[in-house]
This record gives C-alpha cells, sequence and structure tokens, in this order.
C-alpha cells in the first residue's frame, strides 16, 4: 500500500505555463497541506514553489518552424529526457501546460507508464484546426479547459474536459486604484482618461501604431479633449516614443507592471489590440473598443481557417457582438473613432452591463481558478479519471 504523498510530473515550456504551474502547485500545496510532490520542467515562478526544474525551460520556449529548426537537437533531446525521467520516477499524474508541441511529444512515447495524464489549458479547437480533438483523445486522460465552452468540442470524442477557469481572473486586474492613479499623474478627476494599447510584439505595435495615432487625431479634430495613458510592457517599450509622438493627449507610457491596472481602473475607455488584454479590460470595469490588422494574406488564410465569428474573447463567450471588434479592413480610424466618441457619450454602461455574464464564466466571483484546477486534479487522482461516451456536439 502506498504511504508517500502523490508525486506530480509537472511540465511547463513558456512563461504564461510557468505562471499557471506555479498557482497550480501553490493551490495543490494549500487544498493537500503541503503533502503533495512535484517533479518535471517549469520555470522560476515554478521552482520558487518547489520544483527543481529537470533543465531550463528557456530550452522549450521556441516557436514556429523556422525558428525551431536551428534547436531542433536539443529539443528532442529534452523531448528524451523527460520520457526517461518520467519512467524514472514514476509518478501518478503528468500535468503538461499548454506548450502543445512538447506535450504531445512526451506523452505519446511513454510506455508501460501508469500515470494519469493531464493537459491543463485546452488546445483551440473552436477557432481552428479542430481534427485536433483526436490527438489530444490518443494522448491524454482529461483537459482542464478555461473557457466554459471548450469541454463540449473533447466530451464529444470522449475525453473528459473540465473548465476551471481563466488565470486572468487572479491577476489583479479588478483591484486597481483609479483615484491614486490620477493624483500620482496630475490628472484631474474630471478629465476623460484613454487607455491605449497597442500590443505586446514588435510586429502588432508597428501595425496599429499609426492606426491609432489617426483614430486619436480624429477624436481630437471632433472636439474631445482627453489625456491618454500608454500601459505597455519591456518587450516593445523602446518602439513606443516614435510612434506617440504626434498623438494629441500629452501621453504617458508606463512600464510598470504593477501600476498597469491602475491606469485601467483609472480609464474612461480604452483602444486595445486584440488578445488577452481584452479580457484584463473587462474585468478592469473598462469599456473598450478592439482592433487589429495584418497583412491581407495571412488575414486571408486565417479567415479560411477559423471556425468562430467573432475575435474578442467575451464576444465569443457570449455569441454577440457586445465590445465592438474592428478586424482586417473593419480596422480603420473613421469607425475605431465613432466607437470611442460613443462610449465616451454614454460612459460604455451598456457593454459594462453586458460583460459581466461573461466574466461570471470565467470564474469571477468564485474560486480562484488555481483552486479549481488543483480540486479537479486531486479529484482525479483520487477516482481517476472519468470515462464518457463520446457524444454528438450540438
Amino acid at each position: 500500500m502506498k504511504t508517500e504523498p502523490p508525486l506530480l510530473f509537472l511540465i511547463a515550456g513558456e512563461p504564461s505555463g510557468d505562471v499557471l504551474g506555479s498557482r497550480l502547485m501553490a493551490a495543490l500545496k494549500l487544498e493537500t497541506k503541503n503533502k503533495i510532490r512535484f517533479v518535471g520542467v517549469g520555470g522560476p515562478l515554478m521552482e520558487a514553489e518547489g520544483l527543481k526544474s529537470l533543465f531550463p525551460m528557456r530550452d522549450l520556449a521556441v516557436m514556429g518552424i523556422a525558428e525551431i529548426l536551428p534547436h531542433l537537437p536539443k529539443f528532442l533531446r529534452r523531448i528524451k529526457e523527460t520520457v526517461n525521467a518520467i519512467h524514472l520516477s514514476q509518478p501518478d499524474a503528468i500535468i503538461t501546460i499548454d506548450s502543445p508541441t512538447f506535450a504531445n511529444r512526451v506523452v505519446r512515447r511513454l510506455k508501460d507508464c501508469s500515470a494519469i495524464r493531464i493537459h491543463y489549458v485546452a488546445p483551440s479547437v473552436w477557432a481552428w484546426r479542430p481534427w485536433r480533438v483526436n490527438k489530444y483523445k490518443k494522448n491524454f486522460d482529461h483537459i482542464l479547459a478555461l473557457f466554459p465552452f471548450e469541454p463540449p468540442y473533447f466530451e464529444a470524442v470522449g475525453l473528459p474536459c473540465h473548465h476551471v477557469g481563466h488565470p486572468v481572473i487572479e491577476y489583479g486586474a479588478d483591484r486597481g486604484n483609479g483615484a491614486k492613479f490620477r493624483k500620482q499623474h496630475g490628472i484631474a478627476p474630471e478629465e476623460i482618461l484613454i487607455c491605449v494599447l497597442p500590443g505586446s510584439r514588435n510586429g502588432e505595435v508597428s501595425r496599429m501604431g499609426p492606426v491609432f495615432t489617426a483614430t486619436l487625431q480624429k477624436l481630437h479634430d471632433r472636439g474631445h479633449r482627453f489625456k491618454v495613458i500608454v500601459p505597455t510592457v519591456d518587450t516593445v517599450r523602446e518602439l513606443l516614443p516614435d510612434i506617440i509622438e504626434n498623438w494629441p493627449g500629452n501621453p504617458i507610457i508606463i512600464d510598470n507592471q504593477e501600476e498597469k491596472y491602475d491606469a485601467m481602473a483609472a480609464a474612461n475607455t480604452a483602444l486595445a489590440a486584440s488578445g488577452t488584454i481584452s479580457l484584463e479590460l473587462a474585468i478592469a470595469r473598462v469599456p473598450y473598443v478592439i482592433a487589429y490588422k495584418v497583412a491581407w494574406i495571412t488575414g486571408y488564410i486565417v479567415q479560411c481557417l477559423l471556425h468562430v465569428k467573432y475575435a474578442n474573447l467575451i464576444n465569443i463567450i457570449l455569441n454577440a457582438s457586445v465590445v465592438p471588434e474592428r478586424i482586417q479592413q473593419f480596422c480603420d480610424p473613421n469607425v475605431l473613432c465613432d466607437d470611442l466618441a460613443n462610449i465616451l457619450k454614454d460612459g460604455g454602461r451598456a457593454q459594462l452591463d453586458n460583460v459581466a455574464p461573461a466574466l461570471e464564466q470565467l470564474g469571477l466571483g468564485d474560486r480562484k481558478p488555481s483552486v479549481r484546477a488543483a480540486q479537479k486534479v486531486l479529484d482525479i487522482l483520487k477516482n481517476g479519471p472519468e470515462k464518457p461516451e463520446p457524444q454528438k456536439r450540438d
């Protein structure tokens, strides 16, 4: 009879997975009163929670075919090392966190391994390449999903999938101090403040910068007076001074992530490039507009592959156009200017009211997503994976 605490082999291959993994570890330790053990691969946050990583996580943080080819020998070697480590440690469960390329290549090479296989962060089969559900059905025993609409896609092929909530709920976007931010930056309570977020990658900022410049200028030309705040990250910080040079509203750049949510709380509205930032704005209760464009050929290919009606996650969850999203040819300064003007006219009250149900579905106001994930992992360890019959998805 086994008396040692459960042993989990965790695998995270990128910073976002390190965040998820560290929070999952913390929640598991809390739920079990530290009667849990961890081995595997992770980053500094997971190591701070007690994981001794098999090798540096950065060895796996390579994206794209062109980028991975020069690193392929090391990548394949890390797969082999991970598989060998799993066989040697004989964990009770293997939890792969996002990083689907590495995760699938590891688990499919496991032979005579009785460990339960759980994948955390469902692949977006609802958006494109829906046939991937069959690969995950073959490789894993259970999926932990971030979005409430994801489980049916996997349950349709008999793969158990449980919605645990999106980690953005735990980031603190709903706890910003707007009054403090305005006071620190000399912005009067009655002044209009627009939060502008042109992206976190060089290509995004270069594409969206001119569009946002024209949008703000048109809004100013129509008689609106406002201040502008631009939260950013280190990866694109050096690009911004040239881009915002001619923006109205005396723009202020902030790259302190602790101050970002204070800035959002202080804002009357926001203009943002599409991405997870849209969820943060919704949680911060800021009415916003989403915009995005890519090269026309990329846009055409993506449009052919996508299986969703909307781009913004809030709209996808609600299956309704609650948040204005202006993509590709609709990403036009005149249209964006109209959207912002409409929000400023009524304070965006309708959007904020309609967004609330989506945030509830994501887990806001409920148990933390990391706690829900930990509790589900412990339930699977205790009772084993579910064995549902494949069902047709509506």
